[in-house]
């Protein structure tokens, strides 16, 4: 476990250099949290990449990185008189506190679905008559994959859902076939998000991540055709004039080196 007095002093001077960049530094004065909104994101993609690669020492420097991020948002919210750093987490330990009755309350939770389910019952209680669904906690800008996965988490946690994983699965193959007989592109298309959102689902129900799932046949596709053009260049011949026939022979040759 961390040493909290060593923690204390480190988030202490972290707080004090972002004073120095706000007051000393022309870029840092100049930015705003829009302005900062792009960069964030880029920061959480690369701390995903460090997370896919099991690359701990670089996700030590993205979450540096990100706490920097966090700290600049609560000192342009204290310029504003909006908010400073305190209130930020007063705020999120306070909600932690909350939505967790099992740990600091009398609530009973065996298991982690029942976590969740009472995470989501809370927050709607804390919203109260300002919230009109329970999707309204999902951000719009979600990548569409990771936000079909939580809408369908927030609908499982007010009892919207199969009971198992073989009622989805046999929503996917109805999903499949209105795919397959489709005669527009228009509907097509449709269908197929139809087919993508029943996956989700399934993966849902089965315990799987499916954004993390695409990303590593993503990855496993890039590292087997770079593979393929490393032997195409070694053995003298040409990316642009391969056909299809020599391309499969090299993805077999590929795979087979990977078995």
């Amino acid at each position: 476990m961390a040493n909290p007095s060593e923690a204390q002093a480190a988030f202490l001077r972290l707080l004090g250099i972002m004073d120095d960049l706000r007051t000393k530094c022309p870029w840092d004065r100049e930015q705003t949290a829009e302005s900062l909104r792009k960069l964030t994101i880029e920061e959480t993609y690369e701390l995903a990449d460090a997370i896919d690669a099991g690359d701990w020492e670089e996700l030590k420097k993205e979450l540096g990185d990100l706490f920097l991020h966090l700290v600049f948002y609560s000192k342009l919210g204290e310029e504003r008189g909006a908010f400073d750093v305190t209130e930020v987490l007063h705020g999120v330990c306070e909600k932690l506190i909350r939505r967790h009755p099992h740990i600091y309350g009398d609530v009973e939770a065996t298991d982690s679905k029942a976590v969740k389910a009472n995470w989501e019952a809370i927050k709607l209680q804390e919203k109260g008559a300002k919230r009109k669904s329970v999707l309204e906690g999902v951000p719009k800008a979600l990548p569409a994959m990771v936000k079909a996965y939580r809408m369908q988490e927030k609908v499982q946690g007010v009892g919207f859902d199969w009971p198992d994983g073989e009622g989805v699965w046999a929503k996917v193959q109805e999903e499949l076939q209105e795919m397959r007989e489709a005669t527009t592109v228009e509907s097509e298309t449709m269908e197929l998000g139809d087919v993508l959102f029943a996956l989700v689902n399934y993966a849902k129900h089965r315990g799987l991540d499916p954004e993390q799932a695409l990303a590593l046949s993503n990855a496993k596709f890039a590292r087997r055709f770079q593979a393929m053009e490393a032997l195409v260049v070694q053995e003298g011949g040409s990316v642009s004039e391969m056909d299809l026939d020599a391309w499969e022979a090299l993805w077999q040759r590929v795979k087979a080196t990977e078995s």
